[in-house]
C-alpha cells in the first residue's frame, strides 16, 4: 500500500488512525540483512525515489535492494551498474514483471511497476558533444522518474554554436522550467545557454577532455567561475545530482 493510498483510507474512514499510524511507520527505514539501510520515505519527504549506487554493489545485493523497495514503491533508479550485471539486472527486473527504461550509452537503469505520467514540469536538456550524452541521459531518466516532461537535444556545442539557437527557441516556445547543459572540454556551453535564457541552468561538467584540466576539471572550473548569472554547477558526471536539483525545480514550478 502506498503512502498516499495510507492517507486516502483514513480520509475515506476505511481505516483507523491507530492502523494509519501502524502502516505509515512502515515507510521509514528498511534494513537489508547487514548491508543496506532504505531510507523507503525519502520520496514522500524529498520527491526523489531510491537510487543504487552500483558501482561497487554485487549481483545479489543490488536484487534484494530493488525487490525489497519496490514492494512499497513504485519506481527505483539503479547508477554506475557495472557491464558484467547490466543485461542480467534489465533481465531480473523483466522477469519479476517490472519495467524497465534505459538511455542511451548510459550504465544507468529505472525500474518501475506503473506507467508514468508526466505531471511534474518541463526540464530541456543538452549536451556539448556526442560523448556527453550518457551523463545527460542518467540526468534524463532521473528527471522522468520525478515525473517530469523532458526535451533533448544532443551535440550542439560551441565548435558550431549556430546548431544551439533552434533548441533555444523551441524551450521558449515549450515554457520549459529548467535546463541541463551537460558539457565536457572546456565547459564553455553552460556559460552560453545561461546567458540566452531567464530560467535556472545547471551545469553538468562531463569527464570529457584530454591534458591539462582533463577529466572534467576544466569543465567544473569554467562553470564555476562563469559571470552568467542564473547558472548552478553539480559535481563532475553527477547526472543524478542535476536531474534531481532540476525535476525538483522543475515540479515546484508546476505546483505553483
Amino acid at each position: 500500500m502506498e503512502i498516499t493510498d495510507v492517507l486516502e483510507s483514513l480520509k475515506l474512514g476505511k481505516i483507523t488512525v491507530s492502523e494509519a499510524k501502524k502502516l505509515l511507520s512502515l515507510y521509514s527505514i528498511e534494513k537489508i540483512e547487514n548491508f543496506a539501510q532504505i531510507d523507503m520515505g525519502r520520496r514522500y519527504r524529498k520527491g526523489i525515489p531510491e537510487v543504487i549506487f552500483a558501482e561497487k554493489k554485487s549481483l545479489d545485493e543490488i536484487k534484494k535492494i530493488v525487490a525489497r523497495v519496490l514492494t512499497k514503491s513504485d519506481s527505483i533508479l539503479i547508477s554506475r551498474i557495472q557491464k558484467k550485471d547490466y543485461a542480467k539486472i534489465s533481465s531480473f527486473a523483466k522477469s519479476k514483471k517490472i519495467k524497465v527504461k534505459s538511455g542511451k550509452n548510459t550504465t544507468t537503469l529505472l525500474l518501475y511497476k506503473n506507467t508514468f505520467k508526466n505531471t511534474g514540469g518541463k526540464v530541456g536538456i543538452v549536451t556539448a558533444g556526442t560523448s556527453d550524452i550518457g551523463v545527460a541521459e542518467e540526468a534524463r531518466l532521473t528527471c522522468e522518474a520525478m515525473h517530469c516532461s523532458t526535451i533533448t537535444t544532443y551535440d550542439v556545442g560551441i565548435a558550431g554554436l549556430h546548431r544551439l539557437f533552434p533548441i533555444i527557441k523551441k524551450f521558449i516556445e515549450q515554457d520549459i522550467d529548467v535546463i541541463i547543459v551537460a558539457a565536457g572540454m572546456e565547459g564553455a556551453l553552460a556559460s552560453v545557454v545561461s546567458s540566452l535564457v531567464n530560467v535556472p541552468v545547471i551545469g553538468l561538467p562531463t569527464s570529457v577532455g584530454y591534458g591539462y584540466g582533463e577529466k572534467g576539471v576544466a569543465a567544473l572550473a569554467s562553470m564555476l567561475q562563469s559571470c552568467s548569472l542564473g547558472l548552478s554547477v553539480v559535481n563532475i558526471d553527477n547526472g543524478i545530482g542535476a536531474g534531481a536539483v532540476a525535476a525538483n525545480i522543475a515540479n515546484r514550478s508546476k505546483r505553483r
